[in-house]
């Protein structure tokens, strides 16, 4: 574990085995990159991590993990974007994928193999978010793989609603030579929705088989929930080097518990694989949407592999 210079800041690096692990715990408790180092001596990159010239925007750099909290996706209020409804009904304003990416953490354990950083919410996370509350992230590092849990303890005398998640940005195509088309991704979903982008209502999804080539652009923005097993797996078919996602420790997750595929467009570096407590505006449509009592803690982890 050692601090690098980055942009007038520093980022912490970790190596573990063969692979080497880049984050801003301070900034949206940021994950950057992930890369293994090869038996013959090259890199692969397992998270793709795009070159800045700034840290302006940072929470907006499309790489690493961004932190989804409270709520992931598009929030709506009544068909309006960017706004979300508690109980007691007050109207309230919800950024994009929550308050977390952008938000200030502060570094509570660092070791040779991880961190835990403690989110800070400012005036703007308070207005949004308004209850007494401590979110942790706890990332581990291993030599092929990470688990990254979030706790969400309430101090409140109110239940506090969230549906948390993960934006990771895998590389790929990671071997030179090879196209989206060239991999395929397994997932177990027997339901699949889409988001009305109108109204943040959820409709029917594509109907697509349980093993697809990541080239099938039914697959974008698509969530997959319903799910037979916990883990997702995806890399070039007939290839080692899959990377396995799994949410939680129970061979069946709960059933709201959901898998988006996402990308930006067909020449994007990365393609986003991403592991959600449920679909977005949980709120709303009530799928995914998990409530902690006064006084009670819940988790939610997530373990990533390369095989």
């Amino acid at each position: 574990m050692e601090a690098v210079p980055y942009l007038g800041e520093n980022l912490t690096r970790w190596r573990v085995g063969s692979s080497t692990f880049l984050a801003m715990p301070e900034r949206g408790a940021r994950l950057m990159n992930w890369n293994v180092t090869l038996a013959d001596g090259s890199i692969r990159d397992v998270l793709y991590w795009p070159e800045l010239s700034s840290l302006d925007d940072f929470h907006k750099v499309r790489g690493g993990n961004p932190i989804l909290f409270p709520f992931n996706g598009r929030t709506f209020d009544r068909g309006e974007i960017h706004f979300w409804r508690a109980p007691d009904q007050i109207r309230r304003p919800m950024p994009m994928h929550g308050i977390a990416r952008q938000g200030k953490f502060t570094v509570r354990h660092v070791t040779e193999r991880g961190f835990t950083a403690v989110l800070k919410p400012d005036a703007e996370a308070q207005s949004a978010y308004p209850y007494d509350y401590e979110f942790v992230v706890v990332y581990r590092f291993a030599p092929l793989g990470l688990t990254c849990e979030f706790v969400l303890t309430n101090r409140d005398t109110r239940p506090i609603p969230w549906s948390a998640g993960h934006h990771f940005y895998f590389t790929l195509p990671w071997t030179d030579g090879l196209t989206r088309s060239d991999y395929a991704i397994r997932i177990p979903a027997t339901k699949r929705l889409k988001q009305d982008m109108a109204t943040g209502q959820l409709q029917p999804g594509p109907e697509l088989q349980r093993e697809e080539r990541l080239n099938q652009p039914l697959l974008i923005d698509t969530q997959h929930l319903g799910l037979k097993t916990n883990e997702v797996v995806f890399g070039p078919v007939g290839t080692p080097g899959d990377v396995t996602i799994k949410i939680g420790q129970e061979k069946k997750p709960n059933p709201d518990a959901t898998f988006v595929t996402w990308t930006s467009d067909d020449n994007a570096p990365f393609y986003c694989v991403e592991p959600w407590m449920g679909p977005p505006n949980a709120i709303e449509n009530k799928i995914g949407l998990h409530w902690v009592q006064p006084g009670q803690s819940q988790s939610f982890a997530v373990e990533i592999k390369i095989r």
